[in-house]
C-alpha cells in the first residue's frame, strides 16, 4: 500500500516580469544547495545575489536587463520585486517551517546582523549604515542607497519581517556584502523545514 505521508512538495518558483524599464526571468529552489547563475547587467548586484544564494542555500537563476544607461535603479529594484514574489510563491502555505532566523556576519572590518520572520506581514527595519554610504558608488555603478531598496522590495513582496543592522564597517563593499550575507543566513534558518513543527507555526493558523 502506497502512502504520501512525509512527502514535501517542491518549494520552487519561476517568474517573469516585463516592463518598459526592465525584463526579468527568475527561478529559485528554496531547498537547493546555493547554486546560482546570475546575470542582471549590474555586476556588483550579481555579486550580492550570488552571496545571497550561496549562504541561504537557495538555488537561484536570474536573467535581467534594463535601462541601465539611465540608472541601475530600475533593474536592481525590479529584480528585488521578482525575487520577493518568487520567495513568497515557493514558500507555499509555510507549513512546517522554522519561521524565525537570525544571523551575525562579519566581513573583515564590517559587521551586520539580520533577523527574519516569515510572518506574512511586510516590515523592514534597516539601520546603522554610516553617513555617506548611500551616496557611494560601489564598483563605479551600484549606489549604496540601493541596498535598502533591495531589502524593501524583497520584504514587501515576500511578506517578510526583516531587521538589518550594520554594527560596524568602513569599506562600502564590505558593508553591503555583510548585510546580504547576514540576511541570507537568517533567511536560511527561517525557511528551513523543522521536523518538530506541525502545520503552520502561528497561533492564528495562517502566515
Amino acid at each position: 500500500m502506497s502512502s504520501t505521508v512525509g512527502i514535501i512538495a517542491p518549494r520552487v518558483a519561476r517568474l517573469q516580469r516585463e516592463t518598459s524599464e526592465s525584463s526579468i526571468d527568475l527561478s529559485l529552489n528554496l531547498d537547493g544547495s546555493g547554486v546560482s547563475d546570475i546575470h542582471t547587467s549590474v555586476p556588483f548586484y550579481d555579486h550580492l545575489l550570488t552571496a545571497f544564494a550561496k549562504h541561504s542555500l537557495t538555488d537561484l537563476t536570474v536573467r535581467a536587463s534594463g535601462d541601465i544607461e539611465i540608472d541601475v535603479h530600475h533593474t536592481v529594484e525590479d529584480v528585488g520585486i521578482v525575487l520577493g514574489q518568487a520567495i513568497r510563491q515557493a514558500l507555499g502555505d509555510k507549513s512546517g517551517i522554522s519561521r524565525y532566523g537570525d544571523a551575525l556576519v562579519p566581513l573583515d572590518e564590517a559587521l551586520a546582523q539580520a533577523v527574519v520572520d516569515i510572518s506574512g506581514r511586510p516590515y523592514l527595519v534597516h539601520t546603522g549604515e554610516p553617513a555617506g554610504f548611500e551616496f557611494h558608488l560601489i564598483g563605479g555603478h551600484f549606489t549604496g542607497s540601493m541596498v535598502r531598496h533591495v531589502f524593501e522590495a524583497i520584504t514587501f513582496h515576500a511578506g517578510l519581517t526583516v531587521h538589518v543592522t550594520v554594527l560596524g564597517g568602513r569599506d562600502p563593499h564590505h558593508i553591503a556584502e555583510a548585510e546580504f550575507k547576514a540576511f541570507a543566513r537568517a533567511f536560511r534558518l527561517a525557511k528551513a523545514l523543522d521536523p518538530f513543527v506541525l502545520g503552520i507555526p502561528s497561533t492564528k493558523g495562517a502566515l
